[in-house]
């Protein structure tokens, strides 16, 4: 056994790591204090390079894994391609929300927001959907999820407990 160990550099930022286990993570940092490099217990290494607006834009490690990333004129990642072959893309809308992606291996996910950005409405790649409803001072009092051959209604009282659980079989 052994005893946990953080050290942190003058930024704050973590550059020495051992768990209970023994594991240890040694990092480093470029002048921005985004992380570039990591070498863990085992000796997996791994290195990451920025965009000038800080988005990390390549990542490659000794396990041969290595991604690439792109973003919008708002910082959204809008592409991952990993050396596998995978690939994902992403769509936003006006407020920069996350409203709809596609990957690679044909699954796709939809997302729908109100005037306030809550979100209202999801659309998961296995046909499963949630509608969310909102007060007056946007706090979320009901979620609807149809999941395959039933419908799941929560309802929220003032707090955040639950008043009211409704399954419904279709």
């Amino acid at each position: 056994m052994f005893k946990n160990k953080k050290e942190y550099d003058k930024k704050g930022n973590l550059i020495y790591k051992r768990d209970f286990w023994g594991n240890e993570k040694i990092k480093k940092y470029d002048k921005n204090n985004n992380l570039i490099y990591c070498k863990r217990s085992g000796g997996t290494e791994s290195w990451r390079e920025y965009d000038k607006n800080n988005n990390e834009i390549h990542y490659k490690d000794t396990r041969r894994n290595e991604e690439w990333y792109r973003y919008d004129e708002n910082n959204n990642i809008i592409y991952i391609k990993k050396s596998n072959g995978y690939e994902k893309w992403y769509k936003y809308d006006e407020n920069n929300n996350k409203i709809h992606y596609k990957d690679s291996n044909n699954y796709e996910g939809w997302k729908e927001y109100d005037e306030n950005n809550n979100l209202i409405y999801i659309k998961k790649f296995n046909g499963t959907e949630n509608w969310y409803k909102y007060d007056e001072n946007s706090k979320q009092i009901e979620i609807t999820k149809q999941e395959f051959e039933n419908i799941k209604i929560k309802e929220y009282n003032s707090g955040t407990k639950c008043s009211r659980f409704s399954l419904i079989d279709i």
